[in-house]
């Protein structure tokens, strides 16, 4: 089995998943992925919306089937336990300590054990691209005149699932719980430094303090720090918590929808052994995860097997009517008594499983995908909708002989057969992308209506001979070789820039030697030319963010503040400028002037292609047979956080 890696955003760079992972603390999860050779193939899955007469309404993308003819085995749950298999196991196992670096990934326990102050209407989301925050665990928030404090006023009479009380004294110690354990990086909130921490003084005096009082009923001691309206976060009272942020950013909401938002009890912490430092964080969590407010709740952790979930008997949304949950899936109460994901390497093993009926949905990947697809009549699969967050991109290095050259690079991305290279590369699923935008945020993807980069070899040569290059060098493609896909890609390229004169040497390397390569914007600045490649794969595969703003592409692949993905070593001051605005200004249409300037510069420049995804994963999908699962949402940023569905929000056929 063959498998590479979706990176995704984290405090400081990413991590590596590839059979056995290893966390270091400045790098985030990353998602995974896999790659074959397989023809193009249809997708089978439908999405409906529905709608209440609420003012926020959301659905489920629901997955279905004509063809009813499934046994009686596999379209029933044996002791109501939902069986899901996945190809791979969480980072970490389940330390939610870790969510400030991007980890638990996959993060299988998202909004059904850790829910969040806001949820996300996915609907709009996915089906027209508009992002419409819904209430979480807050009941509604406030924003200031200004754009720089959010006030959020949290739902009563929650609990986590031991009984801990849910309230702004647990959130306010979770948040700077975070950015102690990070090293106090001001990057700790998925990397966005929007948060002037260094008000604050979090540190061992105050965790000593948190120790000796109680986080849930504070101390007068402790309740004077967390009421500290000089620090960036700080509460008004148990259910009022307030976020200073140090200059407008409109899309703050967007990064309280996963990993470090997942809120858990932080006095559990506390009452087994506290949470560590950031050179040692308390591992006991790993195995025992920390209770969260959702309908579920883990049962048993198998390292390394299967985790159990069951479903929270004291749910404080277990009474929730059927309008309120169609308005908002994510307080689901859920469709199954227990929940069981296994982690199965081997394809087969989970391909028998689904077949068999042992379990609902799997991830089918290469060796058996043919299944799936040449069987319509039995099996179903999941398609990456239409606005997505998820792509595959090339980087052309612009500080390395001779894609530094302009015409050099214009040449190039006009000599891709793009149609080939997603049929063999992508499976024939998926689209070239205007570069570097993520079509999931319709508002801002490409303003100046750009026509993604078109095979013209004709243009290509034209480019080519406006460079003046007497003795044209060697190009080099480097990708990694733990996935497939990504040296049929490089096969495809060699293959396109041969027919204008270009000799393309095609390097692979193990995932591990791959990511070593890349680093922050200054970091591949620095590389001499010996550890430079003129084509390469941001993240050494495909990307998956970690949060929801219009700014994440252009801030990881295009800009000179990039933490990890601009291996093009790109920086060009109009597009700084148009990056800069969705951080200095409140006003959607200065943004949206001051981006489409930015589209045009980069278009002209050339240093990226992009290839959104078509599937879930490169060779293959989450599939399930016909009539055993009727609907199901998955993460807002489709599997930038996890690889499963929102387990509490699977509906049986």
């Amino acid at each position: 089995m063959i498998r590479s890696q979706r990176s995704s955003k984290s405090s400081i760079s990413r991590a590596i998943l590839v059979v056995v992972i290893v966390v270091i603390i400045v790098i985030a999860g990353i998602a995974a992925v896999y790659a074959a050779t397989l023809s193009k193939t249809a997708s089978t899955m439908t999405t409906t919306s529905s709608t209440s007469s609420t003012s926020a309404t959301s659905s489920s993308s629901v997955v279905s089937s004509s063809s009813s003819s499934v046994s009686s085995s596999s379209s029933s749950l044996t002791n109501g336990t939902l069986v899901l298999d996945d190809a791979f196991w969480p980072v970490d196992d389940f330390n939610q300590l870790w969510s400030w670096a991007g980890v638990p990934y996959p993060a299988w326990g998202l909004y059904s054990v850790y829910q969040t102050l806001v949820n996300i209407n996915e609907s709009e989301e996915y089906n027209s691209g508009v992002i419409q925050y819904l209430p979480g665990l807050a009941d509604n928030w406030t924003v200031s005149g200004n754009g720089t404090v959010y006030t959020f006023n949290l739902r009563s009479g929650i609990s986590f699932s031991n009984g801990d009380p849910f309230n702004a004294y647990q959130v306010w110690t979770q948040m700077y719980l975070l950015y102690y354990l990070s090293g106090n990086s001001s990057d700790w909130l998925v990397s966005y430094d929007v948060l002037n921490m260094s008000l604050s003084n979090f540190g061992p005096a105050t965790l000593s303090l948190l120790k000796q009082s109680s986080v849930t009923n504070p101390s007068p001691a402790a309740l004077s720090i967390m009421e500290n309206s000089s620090w960036p976060i700080y509460v008004t009272g148990p259910n009022q918590i307030v976020f200073r942020l140090q200059a407008p950013f409109q899309y703050f909401l967007g990064l309280l929808l996963v990993q470090a938002a997942q809120l858990f009890d932080s006095q559990y912490v506390f009452d087994n052994g506290g949470p560590g430092n950031s050179t040692s964080i308390n591992t006991y969590f790993n195995t025992n995860p920390i209770p969260g407010t959702g309908p579920y709740e883990v049962e048993h952790v198998a390292e390394g097997s299967y985790i159990l979930y069951t479903q929270n008997p004291s749910y404080w949304g277990k009474n929730l009517t059927a309008q309120q949950i169609q308005a908002n899936p994510f307080f689901d109460p859920g469709h199954a008594k227990n929940i069981v994901i296994y982690y199965k390497s081997d394809d087969l093993a989970r391909f028998t499983d689904l077949s068999t009926g042992a379990a609902q949905i799997a991830i089918i990947e290469s060796e058996d995908w043919s299944s799936i697809i040449n069987n319509p009549s039995t099996y179903s699969y999941y398609h990456v909708p239409k606005y997505s967050a998820l792509e595959a991109l090339f980087s052309l290095d612009t500080n390395l002989y001779p894609t530094n050259i302009t015409d050099v690079r214009l040449a190039i991305v006009h000599a891709i057969n793009y149609t080939d290279l997603i049929d063999k590369a992508f499976l024939g699923q998926g689209q070239e992308l205007v570069p570097p935008e993520y079509p999931i945020y319709s508002q801002y993807y490409n303003l100046a209506n750009l026509q993604p980069y078109q095979y013209n070899l004709t243009l290509a040569k034209q480019y080519l001979a406006n460079a003046s290059i007497t003795h044209m060098p060697t190009i080099t493609y480097y990708g990694s070789s733990t996935t497939v896909w990504q040296g049929i890609a490089g096969q495809v390229i060699e293959a396109d820039l041969a027919q204008i004169g270009i000799t393309v040497s095609i390097i692979l390397q193990p995932y591990a030697q791959c990511e070593a390569q890349q680093g922050g914007y200054a970091f591949n600045q620095a590389l001499n030319a010996s550890n430079s490649y003129n084509i390469e794969l941001p993240g050494c595969g495909p990307w998956g963010p970690s949060e929801l703003t219009p700014a994440d592409a252009w801030v990881d692949f295009a800009s000179n503040r990039s933490g990890i993905g601009n291996t093009a070593v790109y920086s060009n001051p109009v597009v700084e400028k148009g990056i800069n605005a969705f951080f200095d200004s409140e006003n959607t249409t200065y943004i949206q002037s001051q981006m489409k300037q930015a589209q045009i510069q980069i278009y002209n420049d050339a240093p990226l292609i992009t290839i959104g995804l078509g599937l879930w994963i490169v060779d293959g999908s989450l599939a399930w047979k016909n009539g055993v699962i009727n609907s199901f949402l998955v993460d807002p940023l489709t599997t930038g956080t996890d690889t499963m569905p929102i387990l509490n929000t699977i509906t049986l056929g």
